[in-house]
């Protein structure tokens, strides 16, 4: 044997395995970058004869990355003359096979965002498909997320239609309106828009591996940034992959196909987020907890019981019927609403009550005390606001569920949209360490119809003009602020003003 030959094992035995797997890899990258080079330098790449063929009117990239004939999420292009989804782009591939059958020869890559031209398999360069890319993946610099609120311009979708950013139709795919209407109330909640609008804030996320709670931060994210696109081929969105990593994240519990109850669907989703983006119990922990999170004590008394056999545990065991104080986060205010009266009034007809929301909201002053009954004790619990929150959701409980059926209170609560001051709820004390007590009004989501059969739509203020919109799904018309106090408010979220806000608001009074 000649003394010069190296077997080849030896190689792979002289680096080590794990070097030999590096060295493997690197060596495939570095063939990618001079694939991709090689493309760019194709004097083909500017001057592509088929950019003509392009059809954005059927371009819809709000649907899940997926191959219309494999269904795999590996290595997607889209093509831009029918809007299809297809994997690859090698000859075997069925984008390939797309291009020569139907003469189709513009694609995008889904990941990249890359233009190739097929069958030839050159990459495409050219400016004019800029605004394709922008609409596959909006970014939006920290200027332009900080003149949101003041914008007061229409945009003009490719379709010819007019729309304003952040004030768009979700699609309802069969019964997800009770989502719907979260999601756009909280894509108008500024700090949490702000964050979610610069894809770098989560970008670096340290997840475990196989969690597949990431994707709900990204698809959220996702809708977010084209929510408030204002360069959009269409005036709605298609919530159709957040509404897929809601089904996926749930493990089933919120589904497209089946409706559910918007508070359940808000509390699961904050919760999510919060956790998803690495928050502790600390208040500053992530941007859920800094926008929504308020603090307040609850003082719990257990009943005695009134038999005389029971009534020696009393004796017994006194330290349990003394008044126990604890701390507790809240997310968002459970309020109550009277009962609705049981009789017509003289002329047959229904009476539709009507309460004021501070005389609703003594619930949580610290002196009104509540009786709740279990199976078998009873107990007397008062709520202490002690720390308001920047954004305060508050949730009616209209629907009360029994033996027989799922019942529905139709108590109209009569409130301002502007100018809710929270200070009558304080102590004292409390007041000091919380300066800024008024709120004004920013979503209002509502409940129409029977109690199981019924729909959702949101009232959203659009800060820029000032102007009140009402979304249905689809529906997008502009609303006066004194109709939204007719309707069966579900869910608020109320914007807590600053002191330079009441200043500026006094200021222009005088």
């Amino acid at each position: 044997m000649n003394a010069d030959y190296v077997p080849k094992r030896s190689v792979k035995h002289e680096v080590g395995t794990d070097n030999f797997k590096k060295i493997k890899i690197e060596a495939k990258v570095e063939q990618i970058k001079e694939r991709e080079e090689n493309d760019t330098s194709d004097p083909r790449s500017r001057q592509c004869p088929y950019l003509d063929t392009i059809n954005r009117n059927v371009l819809d990239f709000d649907f899940e990355k997926l191959c219309s004939i494999s269904l795999s999420n590996n290595n997607v292009y889209a093509c831009l003359v029918c809007g299809k989804y297809f994997q690859g782009r090698g000859i075997k591939s069925h984008a390939y096979t797309h291009s020569v059958e139907m003469s189709h020869h513009v694609f995008i890559n889904l990941n990249t965002f890359k233009f190739y031209c097929l069958p030839d398999n050159y990459q495409v360069i050219d400016s004019s498909l800029d605004d394709i890319k922008y609409v596959l993946n909006p970014t939006f610099t920290q200027e332009q997320i900080s003149q949101l609120d003041r914008n007061t311009k229409y945009s003009r979708a490719y379709d010819g239609t007019h729309y304003l950013p952040g004030i768009v139709g979700l699609n309802n795919i069969k019964a997800n309106d009770y989502s719907n209407v979260v999601l756009q109330a909280l894509v108008n909640v500024t700090p949490l828009r702000d964050y979610f609008m610069r894809e770098e804030n989560y970008a670096n996320i340290k997840v475990a591996p196989g969690d597949i709670m990431i994707n709900l931060v990204k698809r959220f994210g996702e809708l977010t940034r084209k929510l408030w696109n204002p360069r959009n081929f269409k005036a709605h969105v298609s919530p159709h992959e957040m509404l897929q990593a809601v089904v996926k994240c749930s493990k089933k519990k919120f589904q497209i196909t089946q409706q559910s109850d918007p508070i359940d669907f808000l509390s699961w989703l904050l919760n999510s987020l919060h956790i998803t983006l690495n928050g502790t119990k600390s208040h500053n922990s992530s941007i859920i907890y800094k926008t929504f999170q308020g603090q307040m004590k609850i003082y719990t008394r257990k009943i005695a019981p009134m038999n005389d056999e029971e009534a020696g545990q009393v004796l017994i065991n006194p330290e349990d019927y003394l008044e126990k104080v604890e701390e507790k986060p809240f997310l968002y205010l459970s309020v109550d609403l009277p009962s609705p009266p049981l009789f017509r009034d003289e002329l047959k007809e229904s009476i539709i009550p009507q309460v004021p929301l501070m005389q609703i909201l003594t619930k949580f002053d610290g002196v009104t005390s509540q009786e709740y009954k279990t199976y078998k004790e009873n107990f007397i619990k008062k709520y202490e606001l002690i720390r308001l929150p920047r954004y305060l959701v508050m949730c009616f409980r209209r629907f009360t569920k029994n033996v027989f059926y799922l019942e529905k209170n139709p108590t109209i609560v009569n409130f301002s949209v502007k100018n809710v001051d929270l200070k009558d709820l304080l102590s004292e004390e409390n007041k000091k360490n919380n300066p800024n007590t008024i709120y004004d009004l920013i979503a209002n989501i509502v409940h129409d119809g029977d109690p199981n059969k019924g729909t959702y739509r949101v009232h959203i203020l659009q800060k820029g003009t000032g102007t009140w919109y009402e979304m249905q799904d689809l529906h997008v018309i502009d609303v006066l602020p004194q109709m939204i106090t007719l309707s069966e408010a579900y869910i608020q979220i109320w914007e807590q003003r600053s002191n330079n806000e009441n200043n500026n608001q006094n200021f222009d009074q005088k």
